[in-house]
Order: C-alpha cells, then sequence, then structure tokens
C-alpha cells in the first residue's frame, strides 16, 4: 500500500517550502521518522520525515520545486523491500557474477572496515548506504551537491572510477586533465561563469534587506568603548565562571546585558512601526546575528532582560552549534525585538548594520584592538571597539539613539552599572 507523504506544518506565517535535497531515493528502504527529504523555508531548512517504514516509491516533485504545506510530494511502499541492485530486471549470470565480484573486491571480501563506517556516519542516509556498499572513502570524493554535499551519484561515480582504474573526483585539485567527456577546466587559464540559483534562505535574505532600506529610514551612530574593565573581569573569573556554570565567559553576555540596560531607558529603540501605530514592549527578546551555512539566521534570546550571564551565554552557544548542524527551529527564530550583531569575530573594523525588520534597531559590534587613546590628559594604550547602532528615523530620534549607545558605552565600560541597574 503506498502512503502519500505531505509537507508537514512549518510554523506560524510559513505557508509553503523548496525542496533543498532528496535524502532517499526511489528503491531506498525508509524507517518510520526518518527524514526523507530536506525542505528550505525563508528561515531554516527542516527535514520531512516518513510516517510509516518500506520503501521509496517515487518522488512526486524535484529539488528546487516549491510546494505549499499538505501538498504531497513523495509516495512510500508500506512493508515493500527495497530491491538490492537497481536494475528492474533479473541480468545475464555471468554479468551479475562480475558485478558482485567486482563489488567484492572493492571492499576486500569482508565488509565494510570500521574505519570506513566511523567515515560513513555522519552523511545522509542514501549516501551512507551508497559509500558502504561500494566500499569507497568518502573524503576523498568532491560532493557535487548543495553546499559542497556528498550525493549518492558522487559515490557511484567514485566508485566506477575506481573500478576502471580513473582516478576519483578529489576535494583537491587535480594536476592531470580527466579524459572523462564532461569539461573540468583545470589549470587552462580559461575564464568561466558558473550560475547557481540562490537558495530560498539566500532569497529571503535579500528581499528583507531590501526592504528595510526601501521602506525604512535607515541612520546609524557610533561611539567606541574601552573594553578594558570587561576583559579584566572576564579573565579574573572566567575560570570560576567555567567551572560553576560549565559554559566559557564571553562578551556577548556584556553587551547584551548592556543593551536590555538601554532599552529601558529608551523603549523607543525596543519598539517597531506597524501600520500607523507604535508597538512597545515591555520585555527584552534580542535577536543574535549567527553565520550559518546557507546565510546569516537570527535566532532569539526570549527575555533576555531577565536571564543572568550563564542562561545567556548557554543560549548563545546553542545557537551558533544547532546554526552550523543546520537544526534551528522556526520558533527559535520568531519574534525578537532588538538585535546585536557581531562583525567583529570576522575582523570587521566598522560597519553599519541593517535592521531586522519589523524591529526599529540594531547593535553592531566589531573587533578589539589596541589603539592610543587620552586618558586623564596622558596617551595611553588601550583595548578599543568601534560600535554602531543602525535605527529607523521615523520611530527613533537622533537623541534617543545616541542616548542608547552611550548607556550601553558606559556599562561596557563600568560593568558594576549592570549589577545595581544604572
Amino acid at each position: 500500500m503506498a502512503t502519500e507523504i505531505k509537507v508537514p506544518a512549518l510554523g506560524e506565517s510559513v505557508t509553503e517550502g523548496t525542496i533543498g535535497e532528496w535524502l532517499k531515493q526511489p528503491g531506498d528502504p525508509v524507517e518510520a521518522d526518518e527524514p526523507i527529504a530536506s525542505l528550505e523555508t525563508d528561515k531554516v531548512a527542516v527535514d520531512v520525515p516518513s510516517p510509516v517504514a518500506g520503501v521509496m516509491s517515487e518522488h512526486k516533485v524535484a529539488v528546487g520545486d516549491t510546494v505549499e504545506v499538505g501538498a504531497v510530494i513523495a509516495l512510500i511502499d508500506e512493508g515493500a523491500e527495497a530491491s538490492p541492485s537497481p536494475s528492474p530486471s533479473p541480468a545475464p549470470a555471468p554479468a551479475e557474477s562480475e558485478t558482485k565480484d567486482d563489488d567484492a573486491d572493492s571492499k576486500g571480501g569482508e565488509g565494510p572496515s570500521e574505519e570506513l563506517i566511523a567515515a560513513a556516519a555522519t552523511l545522509s542516509p542514501a549516501v551512507r548506504r551508497a559509500v558502504l556498499e561500494h566500499g569507497v572513502d568518502p573524503s576523498t570524493i568532491k560532493g557535487t551537491g548543495k553546499d559542497g554535499r556528498l550525493t549518492k551519484e558522487d559515490v557511484i561515480a567514485a566508485a566506477e572510477a575506481k573500478k576502471s582504474g580513473a582516478p576519483a573526483p578529489s576535494a583537491a585539485p587535480a594536476p592531470a586533465p580527466s579524459p572523462a567527456p564532461a569539461p573540468t577546466l583545470v589549470a587552462t587559464g580559461e575564464r568561466r561563469e558558473e550560475r547557481v540559483k540562490m537558495t530560498r534562505m539566500r532569497q529571503t535574505i535579500a528581499k528583507r534587506l531590501k526592504g528595510a532600506q526601501d521602506n525604512a529610514a535607515l541612520l546609524t551612530t557610533f561611539n567606541d568603548v574601552d573594553m578594558s574593565a570587561v576583559i579584566e573581569a572576564r579573565n579574573k573569573y572566567k575560570d570560576l565562571f567555567a567551572k560553576k556554570h560549565d559554559i566559557r565567559l564571553g562578551f556577548m553576555g556584556f553587551f547584551a546585558k548592556a543593551a536590555c540596560l538601554a532599552l529601558k531607558d529608551v523603549p523607543a529603540a525596543n519598539a517597531y512601526i506597524e501600520g500607523d501605530e507604535i508597538v512597545y514592549h515591555d520585555y527584552v527578546d534580542i535577536s543574535v546575528a549567527v553565520s550559518a551555512p546557507n546565510g546569516l539566521v537570527v535566532p532569539v534570546i526570549r527575555d533576555a532582560d531577565k536571564k543572568g550571564f550563564a542562561r545567556i551565554e548557554k543560549d548563545i552557544a546553542d545557537f551558533g552549534q544547532r546554526a552550523k548542524e543546520g537544526t534551528l527551529t522556526m520558533e527559535d527564530m520568531s519574534g525578537g525585538t532588538f538585535t546585536i550583531s557581531n562583525g567583529g569575530v570576522f575582523g570587521s573594523l566598522m560597519s553599519t548594520p541593517i535592521i531586522n525588520p519589523p524591529q526599529s534597531a540594531v547593535l553592531g559590534l566589531h573587533r578589539i584592538e589596541d589603539r592610543p587613546v587620552a586618558v586623564n590628559g596622558e596617551v595611553v594604550i588601550r583595548p578599543m571597539m568601534y560600535i554602531a547602532l543602525s535605527y529607523d528615523h521615523r520611530l527613533i530620534d537622533g537623541r534617543e539613539a545616541v542616548t542608547a549607545l552611550k548607556i550601553i558605552k558606559e556599562a561596557i565600560e563600568d560593568p558594576t552599572r549592570m549589577l545595581i541597574d544604572l
């Protein structure tokens, strides 16, 4: 009996997505709750699980197709067994024997080694099965899938190349040209262009950022911060902090708490415009910009004004790890009343960050560098950071923006203010 696999609910206000990758191909065995496809939405990539066990029967849509919630994307035959060979009819005995002999030779006749099993553990089920079947080392294969991922076809091509004695596509460029018919253009000096379709997430990022420029009156104000006090406090307590809370004490926790002080005194920076109304919030949900393989994402620290340093640092570390793994959820990214973006981790000295609509302000952090500054009439070297506050001038006046940034500066230069709510 064939079971229809439908697009699940994707979260509030999200009605459609794009097929990013098929994790199961027709003929592949499928376990109940096992992911069969990766679906890209406006914010995150989500896996579509199978509700039943069986064999993938048919793909109803192709990679790159846009599908709505509830649409049928695949069929799975319940209780069916996967065919051991992609050939639908029995092949002649000699050819079948040769295939089995070749497979046995490629695996050494004793099945996959422990090293090969370990190397395949992190791959998608279909690719892992192909690696173990053909006995090829996945680290030596150059992936052609999304973001350089290995596909089942990559593994099969590498196995065929291994049988014929031709070099398999490698992650490192081969010095000699390949005799294969596909053009490789290795070290030919030719100029090339490559057209790659934008992912749904990248398209959404582009639309939102352009929309922010078109709809908001953007302005940025700057200040610089002496990081000496925060660095001293961090160096003094980082070991005790890590021992007690099992998390590293970073700089983001200081800036999140400093921002909460500023937003309390300047509520317009924690508000947004909706139609002809201003929506104010009596809570602070801070969106933290995190770099992910598919682009920048902004998971939200809920009630940051009520959380301590340890909880904030744990939330940030968790978001960073899950962004790399691609396991952030729609709920993680929804909402947010203010954003902090740290370009300093990439070496940025100064920037003008763009607000995250419908929010009205974003704080940009940058790299720390030793600079000469005047202190009490003397020139001294201090670890300094430029900070920037971009804001929607329709809602936030210049005086309010400068005041908010000044409060953040003072809190960072004198962290005691954060303890006594100044």
